[in-house]
């Protein structure tokens, strides 16, 4: 697999390259946004690996950039610090989505709006600030709207543990997501399941027992 890796941290990038050619990939370096969207532009990539923070041209501006182009690959913006094998696993499950042509850059459930390649969240027109935990845990209860979505779930999906920990982790995020996306608006979206765990609803289920 082709990967254009854009990161301006040269000892990270170093690392990065070393590792995705270890695993048998094709990684390419490009040390800014600037360079990062002038190689993109050749075509050819399976998917971006796109750090967010740069000089000259950011990695939103450059994946923005690419999109009003035309440029649907998929792509992956570097959380730091972050394990070698999440991003392994993260880059070739990009892959997979690119192949079935499943990729999505924005969810929408009601008037609650995500943009996966700018990473915001806006409900009714107003910006909401998550850090990166609220955002993968709001992304996996929006990818699932309408569901009932457990604890063991949500350790697996978004804290990848694959066993329970016995944390309040959940509880505290839930709370903390609940304080951002329901405080002062008429419909509180993020249902409590008594006794299985949550629920991500619109207004127009608004009528339906959240249990």
């Amino acid at each position: 697999m082709r990967i254009l890796v854009v990161e301006d941290d040269a000892e990270a990038a170093t690392a990065m390259v070393r590792g995705l050619t270890e695993a048998g990939h094709e990684p390419t370096h490009a040390v800014d946004g600037a360079f990062g969207l002038l190689e993109a532009q050749k075509g050819g990539y399976d998917v971006y690996v796109v750090d967010r923070m740069m000089p000259r041209l950011d990695g939103i501006g450059m994946v923005e950039t690419l999109r009003k182009d035309g440029d649907q690959t998929p792509v992956l913006f570097l959380v730091k610090p972050y394990a070698f094998s999440e991003l392994i696993a993260r880059v070739e499950a990009l892959s997979r989505r690119r192949e079935t042509g499943s990729v999505a850059t924005m969810l929408k459930v009601g008037d609650l709006e995500m943009n996966l390649i700018s990473r915001s969240v806006h409900r009714a027109g107003q910006e909401i600030d998550l850090q990166p935990r609220e955002f993968q845990l709001l992304e996996f209860l929006m990818r699932h709207a309408g569901q009932s979505v457990t604890r063991t779930m949500l350790l697996e999906k978004v804290w990848e543990y694959h066993f329970d920990p016995q944390t309040n982790v959940i509880d505290v995020h839930i709370s903390r997501l609940r304080a951002k996306i329901d405080k002062g608006f008429d419909h509180a979206m993020l249902q409590t399941v008594r006794g299985a765990g949550y629920r991500l609803e619109p207004p127009s289920f608004a009528a339906r027992p959240s249990g």
